[in-house]
């Protein structure tokens, strides 16, 4: 029997999408700190750059991890019933009305292969989360960017777009929004949410709403069908090693994803890890008040440093490196703050050159950032 060869002449015939899957550029995610170790021999490592909780998770997070641990060997349950049943009483909503997911990603995903055909067009804002795009591209479908205004989301421009383009069968919104940190108002997203068909489907992705509760915007759900809200325990409540998201939406949509979705896709440490993060709103509390000094106390210091920022409502701030030497770069910049155990994430891949994302730390983590920074400043 002849062995089957991957190469690009056979492959292309048996992938749908294989030119556009071409055109991914594998997401880049910030450098793992073993990595940073066994490089450059560091061992005092500050990673600000994935946006995790510096706080780690809430303390009952670990007595439910360890809770599981003698009943690895058995599957979780599929439905996820406990942690649905304390979403829905948390966001006031039905257990049919959500979808549990391997993370908020994994959710974009299963709503793109649910609703988006290769003959569809999905809208989304310059300068937002680069997943959209990505996804676009892997369904073969047409993307829509809409170039952003002041670093955020034009919805005005995003609405003419979806209503210029029969096609469209799908926007996605990140609010607050990542990599920029920009936030939209409730008003705001309802008067968009107004102006779009009814058959277009609004994803909301609120990976950050902890961070800005007021711009929380489940009450969209009682008034429209065609929205979704997706959300993560990745970021305010510290599980990003779990992977664990969920979707609020219509219970026919809900209906829809929950027949497409893997059947174990949570795992059962991870959905035991998550009710007992969910419970815990002192910690998520303590979480947002660490954030919003820490980023009052790391805005100062931009100021100090001449380095410009954009006015960030979630947990990380981006910060432009534009100074008149012409050997420091964002690119240099951050390369020197990697030798010296400080990690940050570049944004050229969002076509943010200039750039650098910045999460917000503890105070011992964003002295010691700041401290570096103004040394490679200082040295260059």
């Amino acid at each position: 029997m002849q062995s089957f060869q991957s190469t690009e002449s056979n492959l292309s015939p048996l992938v749908p999408a294989y030119d556009s899957m071409l055109e991914l550029i594998p997401y880049q995610t910030g450098k793992p700190v073993e990595e940073l170790t066994r490089e450059y021999g560091v061992s005092d490592v500050v990673k600000l750059a994935s946006n995790e909780n510096p706080l780690g998770c809430s303390p009952h997070v670990t007595l439910a991890i360890t809770e599981q641990l003698g009943q690895l060997a058995r599957y979780p349950d599929g439905n996820g019933y406990y942690l649905k049943q304390a979403l829905a009483d948390f966001n006031d909503v039905g257990v049919d009305q959500i979808t549990l997911g391997n993370g908020s990603d994994d959710l974009l995903d299963i709503l793109a292969r649910s609703f988006v055909s290769s003959n569809d067009a999905i809208v989304y804002s310059q300068y937002a989360f680069i997943v959209y795009p990505m996804l676009t591209k892997m369904q073969g479908a047409t993307g829509i960017e809409v170039p952003a205004h002041r670093f955020g989301h034009d919805l005005k421009a995003m609405s003419q777009a979806v209503n210029d383009n029969p096609n469209t069968k799908m926007v996605f919104i990140a609010n607050p929004n990542n990599p920029t940190g920009t936030q939209l108002t409730q008003h705001e997203l309802r008067e968009f949410v107004t102006s779009v068909p009814s058959s277009v489907l609004v994803v909301l992705d609120e990976a950050y709403i902890e961070y800005s509760p007021e711009s929380n915007n489940r009450a969209l759900l009682d008034d429209f069908d065609n929205v979704v809200i997706v959300r993560t325990f990745s970021k305010a409540y510290g599980l990003a090693g779990l992977r664990v998201g969920y979707a609020l939406s219509s219970v026919a949509v809900a209906d829809l994803l929950n027949r497409i979705r893997q059947p174990f896709n949570v795992s059962r440490v991870a959905l035991a890890a998550a009710a007992a993060a969910l419970a815990d709103q002192e910690f998520i509390e303590k979480t947002r008040l660490n954030n919003q000094e820490q980023m009052r106390w790391l805005e100062k210091q931009f100021d100090a440093l001449g380095l410009g920022f954009i006015k960030s409502h979630a947990n990380s701030v981006m910060v432009e490196i534009e100074v008149e030497m012409e050997d420091i770069t964002a690119a240099s910049i951050h390369q020197a703050l990697l030798e010296q155990g400080v990690i940050v994430r570049p944004l050229d891949g969002y076509g943010l050159p200039n750039w650098l994302r910045i999460t917000v730390g503890v105070a011992e983590d964003n002295m010691r950032l700041i401290d570096t920074l103004r040394s490679v400043l200082t040295d260059d």
